[in-house]
């Protein structure tokens, strides 16, 4: 499939190549970014000819193709995974010390691409690396956001939402595809109707335009595509409004169009808001849509086949406007009749669910929807007749309890995304063995009922090419050292390293493995927040999107805890801890923006008391990324995974951090329960409510008595009410507290006891550092069934039904 790769020579001169001619700069004045553009475009070229064969051996076999439809890709940065991909490391050093510069400083250059916020994002990337490292032809289709999520600072603790500009400095990986545009509408109205067919006259259009970048898998036998979609206007400039002096008024169709692809996940706390987080996700899954049809008919020239050559998956609700959106396309402009497009539509679509959380199951206002999209409105409610019709017709009496469009009263209803996604898919799948559970007995009950079978579960995965090869050095020579580089291939093989855990030798090297990845950190840390820690201390770790049900509430309380314990008893043998946070809250979320000004205040507290100096300290790094994770992981010696029972599908971050060899502490939530089964309950700790003993407890649950009957939390409570974090405004956290006492629907409370006294029970266990590290590595010589690749098999055989397009060794 590819060439053979360049040798350090090789890439030293096609790194110049593109020093002098794609960037017009000489070696004696280049500065860090133009080598980093430089390497990066030369291992773009590497990248190249595996990218063309395989899309080359995808069109003549006819191989089926997978479509992962995403709202975000976090990318992370792609030059040092790219290179690792394709095995040339020691090239690049090489090329890059030849030439004068320094390979860590121009890979650490590159921005990361902001594309996502959270998990949802980064399990999108790591199937693309699992579907290119498999060999399993692949397409991902999301958003190419100008500005991203947002850059997030902290102005007198609080969150404050900057725009990100990661393309400001030009993006090397990427190919424009100005052939691939495509035209989108909205609103407008019906024109006309033959049959089953109408045409719809929209009265505002954006142009789709294609960026694509190539995806290489591990060794480079294959590479996908990732393409991104840009919205420009159809007409850029208005030279008549220009000519007349309205200057704005010229380049208002252009501002228009491009807010469409600007940033993710715009506030939509305001009709406007609604209405621009619509439009972005039709815009992306109409192109994507529009897209496969095209490539599909130009391949195999009918439609007849199309469920059997396209696989199109739907990460969450957000695409799930697709349904209808191919639907329209095969009746209105392929002339296939309606019940014909929705069996054609629904043998090509699977949907991927990550919430059972009503609140996150989007629900469209069917007034806003018709407005945008009156055709689909159409077709959502014939979908929905004809559902309900056929249970009917086979007898299942709860046929209105399950309308898509539903009345809610709002004039109109509202169209149930969720169940719309469900119902046109042919597959449904959850994201670990609980979530699929609770999907089955919840959200999804009836329509389990009326399609069993339908839900499958595919428990996510990570992809070790990033999260532990490419992250983690040290551990990664350690490992190979001790059973050889298959392991990169074949997660699983790191089942081999159980017998090596009982020697001592091994264990003081993974050992001295972490303690690397510590100091990193800490200099890290020193670099980017002006703070000094212990690299001897735990390193406590809670990196995630900040959410209620997450609940880093519940960590920052049981912290002040701590801190009012540390403080009545100096004297006694504490085990220092760095309690590390990270992650971002929706602009919107003004609770979790709170939670954050809290983390923020308890922070400076114990982190300006004498008292606490070397003890207890807690860091909260602004804008966590990608690339923040990677030098956060490897380092932590304790993996915070303690969201509500019953709330978290699945996390990922809770593999990231057991692979490289943190111990657990949460909930048996989500995956957490897997990776429980799989590292014995003596190498995780496990405390709370489980699923079914927070279901006796909500919806509602008065926190008051907990309160009351818990001593430590009763303190911090009546701290935060006193003003003592935040006396420049004692009344701040008001709302938090009035939630904690009167609905706790999080049950911070009611596990507050149980967790604080397991945190201990992890002080005392730390110190006894050999076991711990015994403990530690177990994780890690577990964790191997947590890998993407090991999930995307599990989508091709039981959801696709695809095969790889080449075997292992081609």
């Amino acid at each position: 499939m590819t060439e053979r790769l360049p040798t350090a020579l090789g890439l030293a001169q096609r790194i110049e190549q593109h020093l002098t001619f794609s960037l017009g700069k000489a070696p004696a004045t280049a500065s860090t970014r133009d080598w980093r553009l430089a390497l990066s475009r030369a291992v773009r070229d590497a990248v190249v000819v595996p990218w063309l064969a395989a899309e080359q051996r995808t069109q003549e076999t006819g191989h089926k193709r997978v479509y992962y439809l995403s709202m975000e890709f976090l990318v992370g940065r792609l030059l040092q995974n790219a290179v690792a991909n394709l095995g040339l490391e020691e090239a690049a050093r090489a090329a890059l010390a030849g030439l004068g510069a320094d390979y860590e400083t121009v890979v650490l250059d590159e921005p990361d691409a902001a594309l996502g916020n959270g998990g949802l994002g980064r399990l999108a990337i790591c199937f693309l690396d699992s579907l290119a490292s498999l060999a399993i032809p692949a397409y991902g289709y999301g958003i190419r956001y100008a500005h991203g999520l947002f850059r997030q600072r902290f102005r007198g603790g609080w969150q404050v939402e900057e725009p990100e500009t990661w393309l400001n400095e030009g993006y090397a990986w990427e190919f424009e595809r100005p052939d691939a545009s495509l035209p989108i509408g909205f609103g407008g109205r019906i024109a006309g109707r033959v049959g089953d067919r109408a045409a719809w006259a929209p009265d505002e259009t954006v142009l789709a335009a294609a960026f694509d970048t190539p995806v290489p898998g591990w060794r480079g036998r294959w590479a996908n595509t990732l393409r991104l979609w840009s919205a420009r206007p159809l007409r850029a400039f208005d030279l008549a409004a220009f000519n007349r002096g309205d200057f704005v008024g010229a380049a208002a169709p252009e501002v228009l169009a491009e807010t469409i692809s600007r940033v993710l996940y715009p506030d939509d706390s305001t009709p406007q808001g609604r209405e621009l987080r619509l439009k972005q996700e039709y815009f992306f899954t109409a192109a994507s849509i529009r897209d496969i049809l095209r490539r599909h008919l130009a391949e195999h020239g009918d439609l007849a086949s199309l469920p059997d050559k396209v696989a199109i998956q739907l990460n969450d609700t957000h695409p799930a406007i697709a349904g209808p959106e191919l639907v329209r396309l095969l009746v209105d402009e392929h002339r296939l009749a309606f019940h014909e497009a929705w069996q054609t539509a629904r043998g090509c679509l699977s949907y991927t669910n990550h919430t059972l959380l009503p609140e996150a199951l989007e629900r469209w206002p069917a007034e806003l929807l018709g407005r945008v999209l009156p055709r689909h409105l159409e077709i959502v409610e014939r979908i929905d007749a004809k559902h309900r019709a056929a249970l009917a017709a086979a007898g299942r009496r709860a046929a209105e309890e399950l309308r898509i469009v539903a009345p809610s009263g709002d004039l109109g209803g509202e169209v149930r995304m969720g169940d719309l996604a469900f119902v046109m898919a042919r597959r449904v799948n959850g994201v670990s063995a609980l979530h699929t559970a609770l999907m089955r007995r919840t959200v999804f009950r009836e329509l389990e009922a009326a399609h069993p079978g339908r839900i499958v579960n595919q428990t996510n995965g990570v992809t070790p090419r990033r999260w532990l090869h490419g992250c983690n050095p040290p551990l990664r020579r350690l490992l190979t050292e001790a059973i050889g580089e298959a392991w990169v291939d074949d997660l699983e093989r790191l089942e081999e390293l159980v017998p090596l855990v009982e020697d001592a030798g091994f264990r003081a090297a993974f050992a001295a493995a972490k303690q690397a990845n510590k100091e990193r950190l800490a200099g890290y840390l020193s670099a980017r927040c002006g703070v000094t820690v212990d690299p001897g201390a735990l390193f406590d770790v809670q990196i995630k999107r900040i959410h209620e049900y997450k609940r880093q509430l519940l960590n920052i309380l049981e912290t002040a805890a701590l801190a009012n314990a540390l403080r009545r008893d100096p004297g006694a043998d504490w085990t220092p801890r760095v309690k590390i946070f990270g992650g971002k809250a929706a602009p919107g979320y003004a609770d979790a923006k709170l939670i954050i000004k809290l983390i923020n205040d308890v922070a400076a507290s114990i982190n300006g008391d004498p008292a606490l100096r070397g003890r207890l300290q807690v860091v909260f790094p602004e804008n966590y990324n990608v690339s923040m994770a990677e030098v956060m992981i490897p380092a932590a010696d304790l993996s915070e995974q303690v969201s509500t029972a019953g709330m978290e599908a699945s996390g990922t971050g809770n593999m990231k951090l057991m692979l490289n060899g943190a111990l657990t502490v949460g909930t048996l939530d989500g995956a957490n329960v897997e990776i429980g089964e799989r590292v014995g309950p003596e190498n995780i700790y496990v405390f709370g409510l489980d699923a079914e003993g927070a279901a006796r407890h909500l919806p509602f649950h008065d926190g008051a008595a907990a309160i009351a009957a818990t001593p430590p939390l009763a303190e911090v409570v009546a701290q935060i009410e006193s003003g003592f974090f935040s006396p420049d405004d004692p009344r701040r956290y008001d709302r938090l507290v009035e939630k904690l006492r009167r609905d706790d629907r999080y049950l911070v409370t009611a596990d507050f006891a149980a967790y604080f006294e397991t945190q201990r029970r992890i002080d005392r266990d730390f110190r006894t550092a050999d076991a711990w590290t015994r403990r530690a590595a177990l994780n890690t010589a577990k964790g191997g069934w947590f890998s993407s690749d090991r999930t995307i098999r599990g989508y091709a055989r039981e959801m696709w039904q695809v095969e790889p397009a080449l075997q292992t060794g081609s």
